[in-house]
């Protein structure tokens, strides 16, 4: 809570579409324990909570993301598992089709698929803005088939298990459905104390944050809405007077030279140079729906 993560809109946002709901909930200075339990309380049919403790030694490239991820998929009994991080929220008009996208691998039978992605929307600044650039992810996984022997190198992605030996990315269906991805449209005095705490898990020290370092280039602004649950929380915690720093006064570093590159270079070639932690297999544009919904854990 003292972070301001819209971890409880999150939870609400994805209830409608899960049969069980694994809540891990670490050790925490305030009330974000009890407000997870007044959740359980209120679906007990659905949610459960783990109560764990992080491993404060693990210092290597967020790896304790990892472990607190695997957690609650381990505790899942589904057949598919639907993982969202507290600041990730999902909109009412996309309940459908996330649905159809879940038939839809459930039964394709041409080729298995494995995972379901999602494209993102990253709120910077504040809710009025997006990141755009090929740096942000534009897509993920964030659903997964849990009868697979997969793992979590950190918590935005997935490997399964290729020859005993060693991971690959999972074969998934690309959805139409988005994620809209609130943890950088804080204020930046929340993101600086979450820096603050959680740098030391990638083995350095918090760098100091500043909305207006960003190259403007790479902002767009929303044109669309927001899901209903987050609207109370987008009064509270985001910054409305955020906007882009004029182009002319920003000094844009090499890694915004290499990225309005590679921009320019998907306006030509009309494609998405950002990275995939998966391997599409199929497009649910592309795809006629299924009937019949699997069990859905997250």
């Amino acid at each position: 809570m003292e972070l301001g993560f819209p971890f409880e809109e999150s939870i609400r946002s994805l209830i409608p579409l899960v049969d069980e709901f694994v809540i891990t909930v670490g050790q925490s200075r305030d009330e974000t324990l009890a407000r997870v339990q007044a959740l359980a309380h209120e679906y007990p049919q659905k949610i459960r909570i783990i109560e764990t403790r992080w491993n404060e030694k693990m210092e290597q490239k967020g790896f304790v993301y990892a472990q607190q991820k695997m957690i609650a998929q381990y505790s899942c009994t589904s057949d598919w598992v639907f993982y969202l991080e507290g600041d990730e929220l999902i909109h009412e008009q996309d309940y459908a089709t996330i649905r159809q996208a879940l038939s839809l691998a459930h039964h394709h039978s041409s080729e298995p698929i494995e995972a379901i992605a999602f494209r993102y929307l990253h709120f910077y600044g504040s809710s009025q803005w997006l990141a755009v650039s090929p740096g942000w992810y534009r897509s993920e996984c964030r659903i997964i088939r849990n009868t697979l022997r997969s793992f979590a190198p950190d918590g935005q992605y997935w490997l399964v298990m290729k020859d005993h030996k060693r991971g690959r990315y999972p074969r998934a269906l690309l959805s139409s459905a988005q994620i809209y991805h609130y943890g950088h449209a804080r204020s930046i005095q929340r993101l600086q104390e979450k820096m603050n705490q959680v740098s030391r898990f990638w083995s350095h020290q918090p760098p100091k944050m500043d909305y207006a370092q960003m190259d403007p280039q790479a902002l767009a602004r929303f044109q669309g809405s927001h899901p209903q649950l987050v609207h109370s929380w987008i009064q509270t915690e985001c910054d409305p007077s955020f906007a882009p720093p004029a182009s002319e006064s920003h000094r844009p570093s090499r890694r915004d030279l290499r990225f309005r590159w590679m921009m320019r270079l998907e306006r030509w070639l009309k494609t998405d140079l950002s990275r995939k932690n998966f391997k599409t297999v199929l497009r649910q544009s592309d795809a006629a729906p299924h009937q019949g919904l699997p069990k859905t854990g997250v």
